[in-house]
């Protein structure tokens, strides 16, 4: 699965007379809290480490927030000269919470089609009945698909312009910075939740008998290969060539599975949302004061 690093550090050229120094224990906490995220993205994408991720962002920005509260930054942030520069900021903020809607939506909608699913195996309604709404599931899955690559072109071209952005100054380059590394963990997180975009060239029955018979992670190794999402719609494509209920009750783990990891990313999600937003907010009142 292609993803984008998040080791993406524009080159911000800050003029020296722009505060609050970087020296901030602030902005010091603000970095450090970036280059957790930049250092995550060397392992392996799975949905541990996308958990973990959410969590660094959460951190990075309540430590924005907390940048934002700040008199001088304020009156960083209040300079005619920088109005301009924050304006474009909050027009990215606008696209990022474009894309975490996003990606709250397509967990969303693989939430309702994975809880379909179970309903239909608890109630054991045959192959057929199973069949039909797991055409249905894969239907929603490439409609979800469809939003996520609109979603990334949109993050793509943001990223693209801020690595042409020219001189600013040090509070703008901050925010600037955490607007970068915000927009490679979406990128990375709606890969993740898209999933591979066409079935694997490997031997279908060798793959889905690893994925049916595949035991839990007994170390940390295998817990970071995991895709939960993308296990259950492999599977479920198997499924529909097969058409035999004989693995029904792993069927039915690999959704739970997937379930779980779903409302784990959701709720991460939400509440990075909500820290968005009152950022946004932060800046809207410092701009309009």
């Amino acid at each position: 699965m292609a993803t984008s690093p998040l080791n993406v550090q524009p080159s911000f050229h800050a003029r020296s007379n722009s505060l609050p120094s970087r020296q901030h224990p602030i902005t010091s906490q603000i970095d450090e809290n970036m280059n957790r995220l930049r250092a995550s993205q060397s392992a392996s994408t799975s949905s541990s480490l996308v958990r973990h991720q959410l969590n660094y962002l959460q951190d990075l920005y309540d430590s924005v927030d907390m940048l934002l509260q700040l008199p001088l930054a304020q009156q960083s942030l209040a300079q005619e000269q920088q109005r301009k520069l924050v304006e474009q900021l909050l027009d990215g903020s606008l696209m990022l919470l474009d894309a975490c809607g996003t990606a709250k939506d397509a967990l969303s909608q693989t939430k309702e089609c994975t809880q379909e699913l179970q309903s239909i195996l608890r109630r054991r309604r045959g192959a057929v009945g199973l069949a039909n709404e797991v055409r249905k599931y894969l239907t929603s899955r490439k409609a979800v698909r469809k939003a996520i690559c609109k979603a990334l072109k949109n993050l793509k071209h943001m990223e693209n312009k801020i690595s042409k952005d020219g001189e600013t100054g040090a509070m703008t380059s901050t925010l600037k910075q955490v607007e970068a590394v915000t927009i490679s963990f979406l990128e990375s997180l709606l890969s993740f939740i898209s999933g591979p975009e066409a079935e694997s060239k490997s031997s279908p029955w060798s793959l889905v008998s690893k994925l049916m018979h595949q035991k839990k992670a007994t170390c940390e190794e295998e817990e970071h290969k995991t895709n939960e999402i993308a296990n259950a719609e492999t599977t479920l494509r198997y499924f529909v060539k097969s058409g035999s209920m004989k693995h029904a009750e792993n069927m039915q783990n690999v959704l739970e599975n997937s379930e779980m990891c779903i409302q784990d990313l959701d709720e991460g999600l939400e509440s990075f949302f909500r820290k968005l937003i009152k950022a946004r907010v932060t800046v809207l009142n410092i701009l309009n004061c």
